[in-house]
């Protein structure tokens, strides 16, 4: 059930619609009040099923509506620094990778898992007060016409389903899927990643205690990783954020991907805990590069007035794999009882991705390139053929010299 809030996030579609029709502040208001409302519910559940509706669906909805609505102000709020805008933000993650595992045990030992639900309530209402603090931006840079348009031609209206389905598929953004091969790269490599990307935080700490770890000192791995990104996240931010690495963003952002899938064979290889701390911060390093560029490389793609649809389906596709990655891992560690093919398979759709990514961004500049030189070619060659045209038309006119004065 923990992993429901988390693939409720990628709802992206729906969050797209509120943020075009009420903007930002709104959306992000009214998803502090359902991640609230699902978390106070969820603490008078009396079974599994109400549970599962009320903190993980309803929680997971508000979560949506925050998280996404916040990346797409700060799309519209920076421009020259908001490569280092996406790196502060996803720092809350980091912070909460820090300090909630440690908050859950102190509430869950002192109030139990209803008190502790409560708590976890008054906490996400706060997300309607960071929703307030938004200044409201325009999320259509679509510039308007005076003109007053013709009239539409006379339709039979349609029905309410088909209005629904109309709204969804312009939200989508499939448009943007199918004409943007950069937007359709990303997003395939980005849900090619994401197969891998969630699993060591899932199992890290199972594999650790299998090898005879003692449990804290495996708990403490997550907080190593939660801790470093604190201060790693704002320094790749400040890095990628240079104007000259502005064309190369999605270069970097593969290679982040590349030595993410690389570290975990490194933790495959030995499970001693003083290893296993190098891991972590090694990993920390490109978690870090993968937290600050994965949605400025999407903003650079796509241009800002579709960033939100893009953004919609972008996320909804990443959810897939990220509901699809844990369940087949778990699977191969039942076939296999072995951690270690758990981290090799991993390594192999990170590392995959990585390189789909990197060389599918090269062919497509190259590819710009060389058609941008071929119509540089054709328009001097055809300026050239018009000035050879107009001279051989000329004919030379004798000169004239008029005397005005002796």
């Amino acid at each position: 059930m923990a992993s429901l809030p988390e693939d409720v996030v990628r709802l992206g579609p729906l969050c797209s619609i509120l943020v075009a029709r009420f903007g930002c502040r709104v959306t992000a208001m009214l998803g502090g009040v359902l991640a609230s409302l699902g978390m106070v519910a969820g603490s008078f559940s009396r079974s599994l099923s109400q549970l599962y509706f009320t903190a993980g669906f309803i929680t997971g909805l508000g979560m949506c509506f925050s998280f996404q609505s916040g990346i797409t102000v700060l799309g519209f709020y920076f421009v020259r620094r908001r490569v280092l805008a996406n790196a502060l933000a996803s720092m809350g993650i980091s912070l909460g990778i820090t300090l909630w595992p440690l908050l859950s045990r102190y509430l869950l030992e002192d109030l139990g898992w209803r008190g502790a639900f409560l708590v976890f309530g008054g906490v996400f209402l706060h997300c309607c007060i960071c929703g307030a603090v938004m200044r409201p931006v325009a999320t259509s840079m679509a510039p308007e016409t005076k003109e007053c348009p013709p009239p539409p031609p006379k339709t039979p209206a349609l029905g309410c389903l088909a209005t629904c389905g109309q709204t969804f598929q312009r939200h989508l953004a499939f448009d943007i899927l199918r004409h943007n091969t950069g937007y359709c790269v990303y997003t395939l490599g980005v849900m090619w990643s994401t197969l891998g990307f969630p699993l060591p935080h899932v199992f890290l700490v199972p594999y650790a205690m299998r090898h005879r770890v003692d449990e804290q000192q495996a708990a403490l791995l997550i907080s190593i990783i939660g801790c470093s990104n604190i201060f790693l996240r704002p320094l790749a931010g400040l890095v990628a954020g240079r104007q000259a690495f502005a064309s190369h963003r999605k270069y970097l952002f593969s290679m982040a991907v590349l030595l993410n899938g690389l570290t975990n064979l490194v933790c495959a290889a030995s499970a001693n805990f003083w290893v296993l701390v190098g891991y972590c911060l090694v990993y920390s390093v490109s978690m870090s590069g993968i937290g600050a560029l994965i949605f400025q490389v999407l903003m650079d793609i796509v241009p800002m007035d579709r960033f939100p649809s893009a953004l919609g389906l972008f996320t909804i596709l990443e959810g897939v794999a990220f509901l699809i990655s844990p369940p087949l891992a778990g699977l191969l560690l039942d076939a296999t009882d072995n951690f270690s093919y758990v981290f090799y398979m991993s390594s192999f759709f990170l590392i995959s991705a990585a390189l789909f990514m990197g060389s599918s961004f090269y062919s497509l500049q190259r590819k710009g390139r060389q058609s941008k030189q071929a119509v540089a070619t054709d328009a001097s060659a055809q300026d050239l053929f018009l000035e050879s045209k107009d001279g051989s038309g000329k004919q030379r006119c004798p000169e004239i010299m008029y005397v005005t004065s002796v």
